[in-house]
């Protein structure tokens, strides 16, 4: 068997609304942060994330972030797509507090993957419906940066 391979799919410029701190749950403090707007780029779509959708957050006692959003985007030619990406952002306690403080700090001085699962109901796009998604991130002061690769 052959290994998977990546192939770059979308980049994407998540626009996030004030976070709202839910304070401590079962599993460590919960936040919702919400999904505003942004931009889709790429060689296999473009359009624009829509004003809904979230990231529920669960931040854990070593500072470990999960990431838990579920939202959609509108391609320029009137697909609607839903994107659903869990995964983790951790890093060194100075860069995670530079982070909690809005400050933007070098992508590569920290952790964040997901892995995403995209769905539409419009033929033109059904390929996202069978594909496996990989995502690297960065996180700005209002702002999620996302590439997200296809698994082939």
């Amino acid at each position: 068997m052959r290994p998977p391979e990546l192939e770059f799919a979308f980049h994407l410029e998540v626009s996030l609304g004030p976070i709202r701190e839910m304070g401590a749950g079962r599993a460590g403090h919960r936040r919702i942060i919400p999904i505003i707007g942004g931009t889709v780029s790429g060689p296999k779509a473009s359009g624009r994330i829509l004003n809904l959708g979230a990231d529920w957050q669960t931040i854990f006692a070593d500072q470990t972030a999960e990431l838990d959003t579920r939202y959609a985007f509108e391609t320029d030619d009137g697909a609607l797509i839903e994107v659903c990406n869990y995964g983790f952002r951790h890093g060194p306690p100075a860069v995670i507090a530079a982070i909690a403080r809005g400050e933007d700090v070098a992508h590569d001085s920290y952790f964040m993957r997901t892995h995403a699962r995209l769905e539409t109901g419009d033929p033109r796009y059904d390929w996202v419906n069978r594909t496996l998604f990989v995502g690297t991130g960065e996180r700005k002061e209002a702002s999620v940066i996302m590439d997200l690769y296809a698994l082939t």
